[in-house]
């Protein structure tokens, strides 16, 4: 097995840094010299810049992404009881949001080579209550958007996509139309955590709408439910993206269509350098969309923490996104929700295994890690 003398970085944002270093400083500068550090023209720049990236008619920014989602269910006027389904298998901001918000999740089933949400069991959960859905683009590829938006107009549904994972991913319908995840349903929602593929030096979200009165909606909320100072008309939050933040996003945004191929072109090494193990299953990208690999996440058959342990002492991180699925949390014990069998969610929790996977990586880290990986298995 080769050596590699430094450790591998999960997501190395330092080395991402450093190559785009003097545009950051110049633009992190001129936040400290005109001094608007809120709503600065940083923000309406950037607002403009991911509008046209995406395609979407608005893009509005917010302070994290778990403000993201919130704010969307409050702007189609959900009430207290409805319910929401989404998949199980997701992180917790998905549904968190429906809990705080005093809504009813409802858990149901992902595909088991996707892991995205599994249209027939969307349609089976519906019921009278139903008033929104929210599909998640899981680890960087697009939920069969075309037959959700489907069972969405059937019954008369809002559609929320949690698009923190897959931002700048593409969606093919079947009449050859492609639009980017986040813009086909009513409302998108993301996430610029540090570690997302278009990620913030903080915490910072967007909203994206086709929809005038939604986009009304929405930004209303995010600044304390006002459309003009102290005359509040609609319960809200205090939900923005700092200039800072966006100035910093701004230059990165530029930069992320490489970014993204980047990505691709890690997991494609990995999926080389695994194809021949039976015991490793390699993430597969479905045919109407591409894939961003915010995660590149395999299935194994064997030992896991077995090989989390092997691999941490070989200075190489790994971890399990999610080893608890939604509908096992003990946060939602109090909803008196019925008791939910995901078999395919339960079997993903126990089999998921993400390795290292950013812009920055090199053929001997590829190299080191795929080695040590396949080294263990074969042992």
């Amino acid at each position: 097995m080769s050596e590699y003398s430094e450790s591998v970085q999960f997501i190395d944002l330092k080395a991402q840094q450093k190559l785009i270093r003097q545009k950051l400083d110049a633009a992190v500068a001129s936040v400290l010299d005109h001094g608007q550090y809120i709503m600065g023209p940083e923000v309406k720049s950037f607002e403009s810049d991911l509008k046209e990236f995406t395609g979407a008619k608005y893009a509005l920014t917010c302070a994290n992404g778990t403000d993201a989602l919130q704010i969307a269910m409050m702007a189609i006027g959900l009430e207290p009881g409805d319910e929401v389904i989404t998949p199980s298998f997701t992180y917790i901001a998905t549904t968190e949001v429906v809990a705080l918000l005093r809504l009813k999740p409802v858990f149901v089933e992902v595909d088991p080579v996707t892991f995205c949400m599994d249209p027939a069991a969307l349609e089976k959960a519906i019921t009278p209550k139903t008033k929104a859905i929210v599909p998640v683009h899981l680890y960087g590829q697009a939920a069969p958007m075309e037959e959700i938006l489907q069972i969405a107009k059937k019954h008369n549904l809002h559609v929320i996509e949690d698009n923190a994972q897959a931002i700048g991913c593409s969606y093919t319908f079947s009449d050859g139309t492609v639009k980017k995840t986040g813009t086909m349903g009513h409302i998108g929602a993301t996430s610029f955590y540090p570690s997302k593929n278009l990620g913030a030096f903080g915490d910072g979200g967007a909203l994206f709408t086709n929809d005038d009165a939604l986009a009304h909606t929405l930004k209303t909320i995010a600044n304390h439910g006002q459309e003009k100072r102290y005359y509040h008309d609609i319960v809200g939050c205090n939900s923005r993206l700092d200039s800072m933040q966006a100035a910093i996003l701004n230059i990165k945004l530029k930069h992320l269509d490489r970014y993204n191929q980047a990505r691709a072109n890690v997991a494609l090494f990995y999926n080389q350098a695994f194809e021949n193990c039976s015991a490793i299953t390699t993430p597969k990208t479905a045919s109407y969309s591409t894939h961003v690999f915010h995660q590149y996440t395999i299935l194994l058959d064997g030992d896991r923490d077995g090989l989390i342990a092997y691999l941490s002492e070989k200075g190489i991180p790994s971890m399990i996104y999610y080893p608890v699925p939604g509908h096992k949390q003990k946060m939602f014990a109090s909803f008196n929700l019925p008791e939910t069998n995901l078999a395919t969610t339960d079997y993903l929790t126990t089999r998921v295994l993400s390795l290292p996977v950013h812009t920055e990586m090199d053929m001997e880290q590829l190299t080191y890690i795929t080695e040590a990986v396949l080294n263990f298995i074969n042992k």
